[in-house]
């Protein structure tokens, strides 16, 4: 048995057994994480340059950018070297800040997915409004909100986790270090502490949950009462991109931890891991790109004055 205290280094759980599967998986992370790279620093580069996209939404989507980029680079880096180098080592401030990062970047996003979701409520229900409410000011606080709620929420969370005595080995059944894996290994029985501040974290991402759907529910009865089709559907195209994030983020997060134990096995909890915590950063700016032709037309424009430059 051993206690936090004796802990250098933590154990991930190997993508794959075999070297070639373990390369595979090398060479497929390293495919999303570019593509993911690129198609988010585009998204910054054509938001910070393009001047008539400096609007509310945009500027969101800029720092939804910046948080997909964080996710990415907070998992998937180490995962790749491990793959590359045949190890499962983790050391124990690594895991930490590994763990610190991502609930950081998650946490921001979720936030912001849920400023965003209020970007387009005064957009479609409140336009007269619109530059009332959301001027650059509030906007600039909003996110700095977003921000800050992260790094608090993180820095709680990855504090009360490591100050729990573990002595249930250093074998983490994730290839990230994430909390539910570091709290099976800890043998406090002080439930209060283990699980008090989670129910808590529960409680705040169920409250912007409920805000996100009476947000929709109010922005789609003010499109019905839209009277022509042309003007339903230009309000809607502004938000089915957010809602396509939304849906992505909250189907399977949330799936990967509280799916029945009966269908337990560490290959399925492997792929839902990736599926959570890798791919909605690398679609997300895909998502966004594909239907918004301002967003589609300033990156076309940002290619062109690169390629003219080169």
């Amino acid at each position: 048995m051993s206690n936090s205290s004796s802990i250098s280094h933590f154990l991930l759980l190997p993508l794959a057994d075999t070297r070639q599967l373990q390369l595979l998986h090398f060479c497929l992370f390293l495919g999303i994480s570019l593509a993911a790279l690129l198609a988010n620093g585009l998204i910054i580069s054509a938001v910070a340059c393009g001047h008539h996209l400096q609007t509310p939404m945009f500027f969101f989507l800029l720092n939804l950018a910046l948080t997909d980029l964080g996710c990415i680079c907070t998992t998937v880096p180490k995962a790749m070297h491990n793959s590359l180098w045949d190890t499962r080592n983790i050391s124990y401030s690594g895991c930490a800040a590994q763990l610190f990062f991502f609930v950081f970047f998650i946490s921001a996003e979720y936030f912001l997915l849920t400023v965003m979701c209020y970007d387009r409520y005064v957009s479609i229900c409140k336009p007269l409004h619109y530059r009332t409410l959301l001027g650059s000011r509030a906007c600039a606080h909003m996110a700095a909100a977003t921000w800050a709620s992260g790094f608090l929420n993180a820095l709680l969370h990855t504090a009360i986790t490591f100050s729990l005595p573990l002595c249930h080995g250093n074998v983490l059944g994730q290839f990230f270090c994430e909390i539910p894996q570091i709290l099976k290994l800890s043998c406090s029985k002080s439930y209060l502490r283990k699980f008090g501040f989670l129910a808590v974290s529960v409680c705040l991402a169920f409250g912007c949950f409920v805000f996100i759907v009476f947000s929709y529910v109010q922005i789609f009865r003010a499109v019905l009462r839209i009277p022509s089709e042309q003007g339903q559907h230009r309000a809607l195209s502004t938000c089915l991109p957010h809602l396509a994030v939304v849906s992505l983020f909250l189907s399977t997060g949330p799936f990967a931890h509280l799916k029945p134990p009966s269908i337990f096995s560490s290959s399925l909890d492997l792929s839902l891991s990736v599926l959570y915590s890798v791919l909605p950063p690398a679609l997300n700016p895909f998502i966004y790109s594909l239907r918004n032709q301002e967003l589609k037309g300033a990156l076309r424009k940002l290619m062109t004055l690169y390629f003219q430059k080169h």
